[in-house]
């Protein structure tokens, strides 16, 4: 039963991944046909640029809308949220220095003039337009989408704080975010047909650059993903609970690392990693908060697979990457990440965010690609992602409950 829902869940991964296989060849061996049904991939990034404005905002403010926090919960928020930042940071800091050592692209896919590629904007007014639009209107736009971000967040803070009065605005955000979710569904099913017209025009357009730069990404990708588990999750386990936390986290992080893997969804992990929370003695509270909270916004993996993408287009692009970028790059990899691990593929939604702020004049270039790049990592994306939740959950029993929380967890389960 369970390899029937593994398979399951990888078989529109697999239809994706063989459409776009199909549509290289196609490309490759019919350059002008592939250029003719460029239009079909066109239709779905527009239809997806459609939906993301209204999907973000919805769900966003209607997760903060709807927060129930006292003051241990609102401890154990607080905790957790900053937990998921500096491990998001530190992820996305050692991923940019591996992009840096090991370029995924060596070569330009092709030469583009100043003209095409668009003037970047100094450091000030990134950092400006990371925050802010000029105005409300300006929020509605595809390119706007870290300053959307930024206004939901308080708009969902405004209504929670309102309390009785917010109420029915709360319920109506919940609504909404559960209607964009089906809309997206019904686009995705679209998704193969789209891939197949993308990458055909790829190819056609790009040639065999394309192959050699997606395989040099994925040697890379995949081996820091495992590397990951066996380095900075047993350091995270010693932060947490000492060296007891390292050989308990060790002796439990494969049961939802091999659950995340076959599922390719957070929330789907949930239940497992509840399980061996209970198991190595973390109280109900913080578990409760803390595991359905990094469904969605705990994402180390994630914020692998974003520096990844951009340094990748960037280099299809012949457009140099520095470390006077990186912070930029993190910022961009911690936020965009969020909301993206708790549906399997993610929506596209993170691969859109990368795309308006690095490459707002290239996004119908930049997204398919993108996008690619998300496909083929999500699998060990998502495990990072959804076992790094059990993880986090020793620190922040660490601040809430004390450093020997895990003894006296033991203890008292031991006499119970």
């Amino acid at each position: 039963m369970k390899s029937k829902s593994i398979a399951g869940n990888y078989r529109f991964l697999l239809i994706l991944i063989s459409a776009m296989v199909l549509g290289s060849i196609t490309g490759y061996a019919a350059p002008d046909f592939a250029h003719g049904i460029k239009f079909l991939g066109d239709l779905f990034i527009r239809m997806m640029f459609c939906v993301v404005v209204p999907m973000v905002f919805a769900s966003i403010a209607g997760a903060v809308a709807n927060m129930k926090s006292r003051k241990r919960a609102g401890k154990i928020m607080g905790v957790t949220v900053l937990s998921f930042v500096i491990t998001g940071a530190f992820a996305a800091i050692v991923f940019f220095v591996l992009c840096q050592i090991f370029p995924p692209v060596l070569q330009p896919w092709k030469s583009l003039s100043a003209e095409e590629v668009g003037e970047h904007a100094s450091l000030t007014e990134m950092v400006l337009n990371f925050f802010t639009v000029e105005d409300f209107v300006g929020l509605l736009s595809r390119r706007a989408m870290l300053p959307l971000i930024v206004f939901s967040v308080l708009f969902g803070f405004s209504v929670n704080l309102a309390g009785e009065s917010g109420k029915k605005v709360a319920e109506f955000l919940d609504s909404l975010t559960a209607v964009m979710m089906k809309f997206v569904q019904i686009v995705t099913y679209y998704a193969p047909i789209a891939f197949f017209a993308i990458f055909a025009d790829l190819v056609a357009s790009y040639g065999p650059q394309i192959t050699e730069s997606y395989a040099r990404a994925l040697v890379l990708y995949y081996p820091v993903c495992f590397i990951y588990i066996f380095t900075a999750f047993p350091l995270m386990a010693y932060i947490g609970a000492g060296m007891d936390g390292v050989k308990m986290m060790m002796s439990h992080i494969l049961k939802p690392a091999i659950v995340a893997l076959g599922t390719c969804s957070s929330v789907a992990t949930i239940p497992t990693n509840m399980e061996v929370a209970e198991e190595s003695g973390i109280s109900k509270d913080v578990s409760d908060i803390v595991l359905p909270l990094g469904a969605t916004m705990h994402m180390d993996g994630s914020c692998f697979s974003c520096v990844l993408k951009i340094c990748f287009v960037m280099g299809a692009l012949g457009t140099p990457v520095s470390f006077a970028q990186l912070p930029v790059i993190v910022l961009v990899a911690v936020f965009s990440s969020v909301g993206m691990s708790g549906v399997p593929g993610g929506g596209y939604i993170g691969e859109y965010i990368i795309a308006s702020i690095f490459f707002p004049n290239q996004m119908e270039v930049a997204f398919p690609i993108l996008v690619a790049i998300g496909n083929l990592v999500d699998p060990p994306a998502t495990m990072i992602n959804s076992a790094g939740d059990y993880v986090v959950s020793f620190i922040v029993s660490r601040f809430v409950d004390g450093k020997d929380w895990m003894k006296n967890a033991l203890a008292k389960k031991a006499k119970a």
